[in-house]
């Protein structure tokens, strides 16, 4: 990839994420290490070139195929949370979407297994992954509600979608200790939950509410 168009100019520079890591410092993401996987990802890069002059905004953006990319402090806040207690070594995204979530993940934890259901998505996102030499990013194309049970069990789930109850294949690919953050609800309501296991058990916890696109079955 050419350089220039990775690394951005006017409102897509260096200088411009720069602006954003502070914005969302001063609307309560505290994570050093977050904040400055944000200064480093080229978020214009996960978006549609004509819209790559909002790409640093602080809201979320159409990438096609009615789904969005999140806007940076949702991402921000849903990777400090799986941080806050430790580094997992491996996680499972639930919809790659554009991809930026994944990548933020991948410059800070071991693995990203990421899964996207609708192929247009899952292709582009594979080609820019491979151009920014993220290496350590598994990808399939399927649906989210199986999860990947061949490559489990994970130290984190993260869905980006949301569905009104978390699928059970999900919860089993948890490890031992591990967390399944995730938006649950309607499109009336949604709140962002975790869930931890321990033994058979698994403990529920809200955190804030949310909006997401709803989690759909099957592939298209």
């Amino acid at each position: 990839m050419d350089a220039r168009r990775r690394d951005g100019i006017g409102m897509t520079s260096q200088r411009t994420r720069e602006r954003l890591a502070r914005r969302l410092g001063d609307a309560g993401i505290r994570n050093v290490h977050v904040l400055n996987v944000i200064r480093q990802v080229p978020r214009h890069l996960f978006v549609d070139e004509a819209l790559a002059s909002r790409a640093y905004e602080d809201s979320s953006l159409p990438i096609g195929h009615g789904q969005t990319i999140s806007q940076p402090f949702v991402v921000a806040r849903m990777t400090e949370i799986l941080i806050r207690e430790g580094i997992p070594e491996r996680i499972l995204e639930i919809g790659t979407g554009s991809g930026y979530q994944a990548a933020v993940l991948a410059a800070l934890v071991g693995q990203v297994h990421t899964i996207e259901r609708i192929r247009a998505l899952h292709e582009r996102s594979r080609a820019l992954f491979r151009q920014l030499g993220l290496s350590n990013i598994r990808q399939r194309l399927g649906d989210g509600h199986a999860g990947w049970a061949s490559a489990g069990p994970f130290n984190a789930i993260i869905l980006t979608a949301a569905p009104t109850v978390i699928p059970e294949p999900l919860l089993e690919q948890l490890a031992e200790g591990g967390e399944l953050l995730a938006p649950v609800g309607d499109s009336q309501a949604q709140e962002l939950r975790i869930y931890r296991r321990s033994g058979d058990t698994v403990v529920e916890e809200g955190v804030e509410a949310v909006s997401f696109v709803p989690m759909i079955a099957g592939t298209e």
